[in-house]
């Protein structure tokens, strides 16, 4: 295991370097600008082409666990850059597989090696920003992942239309420059992650004691009796809710909101390349908008979660969002909706601002790399499942689809909601 130390003044570089890795991984969300472009230039399906994007999320999932089991062992240095490579890697080899219009190369690229860049790199500076800020945990880590709900409004309003404008709409050419973009981001900034010197104490608090009695009572229960016990399993559960209900309109934001935009236009101009392109940059808008509250809603509910609880915090954000959901089955006005959604991108963000603070308050320091690395899994399983519902309504019923993906979203954190009320913040034992 490497030796990795930073002087006590250089947390906030971390944690500040831990939010630009963020920043450049949340990119990802902004996946809608593109769906619709990459599905016309190569006559691909609603399905086919969000598969792309659910399989970036799985995999970054599958290895934010295994990352979180590793991450003792390799320390955030080594998989923070090893991630920000492969997420890089992935967007090159997406580029090559849309010059050659490979759906399978896509998918390779853009979603298992690029998915798997994003769950190294995602999990490793929360895990180690956590360890510099006992003090205010969930604080930082919600200002950490901050950045990666911020990542789609960068994508959406700045890099993608600007490359966009300067290859002519060369998909190919634009995914290949994002590609380089992330690796000179990346790279430096996983660099500067590194985890406190041994009896590290944040000034104004007292170091870390070492008593027996607490050693052993950390020692009672091993990560695996944790991951099975019916109170992760019901964390996972209200995590995985939350995600599903958000991710299906990060993955299809822009779609949906331009399709309501064309309900209330002479179906004589929607041909108009005038009119196709303000529609582009109206979704472009909503997913920048609504990033930043993705963004906001990570640092918002993470502190807020400080104070009130953390079980309670998830129950006003399931809660919150049930009302919304059913609101939104009434809403006609496109500006009403993008509000709502960015609500929903709020609350979105929220549960993984809160989650994990909850993880390490539940289940103590020790274990807190290896169980939030497994209960980010909910979110790789997530991101197959809202995206495909999504796009398997639009494919199926084009014109119930929105109505449909509303009260499928209500059930889900209907279901949460009521599973967060057999939760409490007690330590597990």
């Amino acid at each position: 295991m490497e030796t990795e130390t930073r002087a006590t003044p250089n947390r906030w570089l971390v944690a500040g370097m831990g939010t630009l890795l963020q920043l450049a991984l949340g990119t990802v969300y902004a996946w809608s600008f593109f769906q619709q472009p990459v599905m016309a230039a190569n006559n691909w399906t609603n399905a086919q082409a969000a598969w792309a994007f659910s399989l970036a999320i799985f995999f970054l999932g599958l290895a934010a666990a295994w990352g979180g089991v590793r991450l003792p062992r390799y320390g955030p240095r080594k998989l923070a850059m090893t991630g920000g490579f492969l997420f890089g890697l992935g967007y090159l080899i997406a580029a090559c597989a849309l010059f050659l219009k490979s759906l399978p190369l896509l998918y390779a690229g853009y979603g298992v090696i690029g998915g798997i860049g994003l769950g190294l790199g995602y999990v490793t500076p929360v895990a180690t920003a956590a360890k510099w800020f006992p003090d205010k945990k969930g604080f930082i880590t919600g200002m950490v992942v901050m950045g990666f709900g911020f990542g789609a409004l960068v994508m959406a309003k700045i890099l993608a239309p600007a490359l966009m404008a300067m290859t002519g709409g060369n998909l190919a050419l634009v995914f290949s420059y994002v590609g380089v973009v992330m690796l000179l981001v990346t790279l430096p900034a996983g660099y500067c992650l590194v985890n406190p010197p041994p009896g590290f104490a944040p000034e104004g608090c007292a170091p870390p004691s070492r008593p027996a009695a607490p050693q052993a009572a950390e020692k009672a229960a091993t990560a695996g009796q944790c991951i099975l016990s019916g109170k992760f399993l019901m964390m996972w559960t209200v995590f995985f809710l939350n995600i599903v209900a958000g991710i299906m309109f990060i993955s299809f934001q822009s779609p949906l909101l331009q399709d309501l935009l064309k309900k209330s236009m002479d179906p004589a101009v929607l041909g108009d390349p005038d009119v196709i392109v303000g529609l582009a940059e109206a979704g472009a808008t909503l997913i920048a908008a609504s990033s930043i509250f993705n963004g906001v809603g990570r640092f918002f509910w993470g502190g807020l979660s400080d104070r009130i609880g953390r079980v309670q915090t998830f129950r006003l954000i399931l809660g919150s969002q049930f009302i919304v959901f059913i609101a939104m089955l009434f809403v006609t006005s496109p500006g009403v909706f993008g509000v709502l959604v960015c609500y929903i991108l709020l609350c979105y963000g929220g549960g993984f601002g809160s989650m994990p603070s909850f993880v390490l308050d539940t289940f103590g320091p020790k274990l807190m790399p290896v169980l939030y690395g497994s209960i980010l899994t909910a979110w790789g399983v997530g991101g197959i499942v809202g995206p495909q519902i999504v796009a398997f309504l639009k494919d199926n019923f084009a014109g119930q689809a929105a109505q449909y993906t509303f009260v499928t979203a209500s059930a889900l954190l209907l279901l949460g909601f009521l599973i967060s009320l057999k939760l409490s913040n007690e330590k597990f034992a």
